[in-house]
């Protein structure tokens, strides 16, 4: 009892500063990671200029697909082969070349 009653006084005498860390300031603020034909497809549509290149390239009514809800959380690289000759190799490299130019 002794023990907790000591602990808690010694917190108790800790300042906020003394909680504190130095984190450096890149580290702070997380990175936005770039976007390839390997992120989920509902991360291409979520942004306006991913899905630019994806309408430039053909898929334009990707999220109104009837499988979209299946294959939101899937890459276009993965749903490729199983497009049906919709989603070719030609469209990968150009979609990638776009989304690799996005800034």
């Amino acid at each position: 009892m002794k023990l907790i009653v000591l602990s808690a006084a010694a917190l108790a005498c800790l300042t906020p500063a003394a909680f504190a860390q130095d984190v450096p300031a890149a580290a702070a603020t997380p990175a936005v990671a770039k976007l390839t034909i390997d992120s989920p497809i509902e991360a291409l549509v979520a942004d306006p200029k991913a899905m630019e290149v994806l309408a430039a390239n053909g898929l334009a009514d990707i999220a109104k697909h009837p499988s979209y809800d299946m294959a939101k959380g899937m890459s276009l690289r993965a749903v490729q082969p199983m497009s049906g000759g919709v989603v070719t190799e030609d469209m990968l490299t150009k979609i990638e070349a776009g989304l690799a130019a996005i800034k």
